[in-house]
């Protein structure tokens, strides 16, 4: 490890204080400048307001009685004659010319008042000249102080605000405070990192073998998977320099700018080097260069610059550059290329185990309480990504601070959950009975219809109250275990318990409501994918219509078929619906007295568990003849 690694004299971003001699070079010149072009705009608009003549024909004037106002200045003479004084003001316009030596300016300006003529006193000064000089001097040694001022300002890059200057900052292990240890759920991504830091510490031991160090890595990931704070821990494993700059930094309106940037950054990184350079959002400068929208010759020098920079360096001399993002689909082909960034590590959503470590990894400067599950969390939030835990245990920390607690319990931790999913509770939003009838009936619909089917998650809470998120209840199912995989048969029993809310509102009250718009949308598109992308419809078989496209952003998928066939596309998905609703409406008619005595229940208290609903179905199933209810005991078993 280099002692001086972290001075000042290996940091390219030197302090104020260090500023090189001749930094002030430069504010001292656009100052003159500034002086110079400003005398000269002051001549020019001065200029404009008066007419040259030459001396004879101030004289002819003079002779001819033909003068109204004399000014004498110091090398010139200011007059206006008779007709130019009649006119209004604003189109008056006086003329001048320049004074010969040794002319008798006094007896002049005499002989002129004697005629009538008014005449100001002409303006002989020897110090005039020095007191021109002197306020050149006081206006360029005023500018100067300014600029020199916002250079420091702008932290000494100059006065175009460090255009060309890379933003870049130097992290070393002390200030990103980040190891492995605190990323968690990532175990993939951190062994193909770990590779990386081997060969910054060790180099010799794969130079030995022939091999050579991967010039750069892309992570890919959803947002808030942990991208960046890979890099950060990285950077404190490796305990070698870290630039870290964004995308966006290198992207300026100067044609240029940003190829310069790339250059000055690749610079700092040489003379520090073993170090590591961190490009995040790098889709903003990475772009592919198809032209099919158009031209940014901006865009397209720096990323020009950045591959060559890429390029340039030798592995030999330990500069890694790594980059994240999460649209590695829009990049350039010449930026993936092997010889560039040589692998891509995805950084994925974390299984049950992952988020597990990650929410022990949020929880270490958590007080918690004894009855605190974490496993029962991560199972609650499948598909939540680091940034979302990380939300999830400082909601339910500050939760316990205003209950007065001194320890996050587990209640804490499920209500973060829920306020997560849908919001806070809104406690002044007062429904009128027929409304709470309706929610009640819809919010149990979707209920009963899941806990009667085979292939559904088991239901864990039903509740009536309003939430801040715009639902007016909400129905939340946990899963026993972690699932990759999804049948047909769940997909379309996740289909009917969507639907089971407009059901139970056409069963009990024959109405259709809003309530159910989102139930809606989300059955459409699970129904759009079954048919365009999973291949279970029968229409369309093994036949994908559709395409992913920002696969780790919205993961919206575009048609990518004819007309002809997305309009029967949109025929097969309305079938499976109707499909689905008509399944549910027959379980909730077969179930209707079940369907009743929850609701009921549930307008008394407002929130049920799911073991008070499956008590419910409990007891009713007694009430069944023998033989089915051992077929039906058995399926539960099962």
């Amino acid at each position: 490890m280099d002692p001086n690694r972290g001075n000042d004299s290996n940091n390219p971003q030197k302090p104020d204080g260090n500023r090189p001699k001749g930094s002030y070079f430069t504010p001292l010149m656009i100052a003159l400048a500034l002086v110079l072009v400003f005398s000269w705009v002051m001549n020019l608009v001065e200029s404009s307001q008066y007419t040259q003549t030459t001396y004879s024909d101030f004289l002819e004037a003079k002779n001819a009685g033909q003068l109204a106002e004399v000014e004498f200045q110091t090398d010139r003479v200011l007059y206006m004659t008779k007709e130019e004084a009649a006119k209004p003001p604003a189109e008056q316009k006086a003329c001048y010319t320049g004074l010969p030596d040794g002319g008798d300016w006094a007896a002049m300006g005499e002989e002129l008042a004697a005629q009538g003529v008014t005449v100001n006193e002409k303006i002989v000064e020897d110090n005039s000249l020095i007191m021109m000089i002197l306020s050149y001097v006081i206006m360029i040694g005023g500018l100067f102080f300014v600029m020199n001022m916002l250079t420091k300002r702008m932290g000494g890059e100059g006065m175009m605000g460090g255009f060309g200057k890379s933003k870049a900052k130097v992290y070393m292990e002390k200030q990103t405070g980040v190891t492995f240890k605190d990323v968690a759920g990532q175990d993939e991504a951190k062994e193909s990192l770990q590779e990386i830091i081997d060969f910054l510490h060790n180099p010799q031991k794969y130079t030995a073998i022939g091999a050579k160090l991967p010039k750069g890595a892309l992570l890919v990931g959803s947002p808030g998977t942990g991208k960046t704070l890979l890099a950060k821990a990285v950077a404190g494993e490796a305990d070698v320099p870290f630039f870290s700059i964004s995308g966006s930094d290198f992207v300026e309106m100067f044609v240029g700018m940003g190829a310069s940037r790339v250059r000055d950054l690749f610079q700092q990184a040489a003379k520090v080097a073993p170090c590591i350079i961190f490009i995040d959002e790098i889709d903003a400068v990475g772009r592919s260069r198809d032209n099919r929208f158009g031209n940014n010759s901006e865009q397209e020098q720096t990323l020009n610059q950045l591959l060559s920079e890429i390029d340039g360096f030798e592995p030999s001399k330990g500069i890694v550059c790594l980059a994240a993002t999460n649209r590695p689909e829009v990049l350039d082909k010449a930026l993936l290329r092997p010889g560039r960034f040589d692998r891509r590590i995805i950084v994925d959503r974390p299984n049950l185990q992952g988020r597990l470590d990650t929410l022990k990894v949020h929880t270490r400067k958590i007080r918690l309480s004894e009855d605190v599950d974490l496993r029962k969390i991560a199972q609650a939030t499948a598909g939540a990504v680091g940034a979302d835990l990380a939300n999830l245990v400082n909601e339910a920390a500050l939760r316990a601070v205003r209950k007065g607690r001194q320890a996050v319990n587990q209640e804490d931790l499920l209500v973060s959950f829920e306020t997560v999913i849908a919001g806070t509770e809104k406690k002044n939003t007062v429904l009128t009975d027929m409304e709470k009838r309706l929610v009640a009936y819809h919010e149990v619909g979707h209920a009963l219809v899941a806990a009667l089917e085979k292939h559904s998650q088991p239901v864990s809470k039903i509740t009536i109250v309003p939430h801040t998120s715009g639902a007016l209840g909400y129905t939340m199912q946990m899963p026993e275990e972690e699932k990759f995989l999804s049948t047909a048969d769940e997909l379309r029993t996740e289909l009917r318990t969507l639907v089971g809310g407009r059901a139970a509102e056409q069963v009990v009250f024959g109405i259709q409501t809003t309530g159910a718009a989102n139930d809606i949308q989300r059955a459409t598109s699970l129904a759009r994918n079954m048919v365009t992308q999973y291949g279970m419809s029968e229409k369309f078989g093994l036949m994908t219509t559709a395409s992913v496209q920002n696969q780790y952003l919205d993961g919206q998928a575009y048609m990518d078929c004819a007309q002809s066939t997305a309009a029967q596309v949109d025929e097969e998905v309305k079938k499976i619906l109707e499909n689905a609703y008509t399944d549910a409406k027959r379980i909730l008619t077969d179930n209707r007295g079940l369907l009743d005595e929850i609701s009921e229940f549930l307008l008394v208290k407002e929130t049920i568990t799911g073991d008070e609903l499956m008590a419910f179905i409990n007891a009713d199933k007694n009430k069944l003849p023998e033989p089915q209810e051992s077929e039906e005991t058995q399926t539960a078993e099962e």
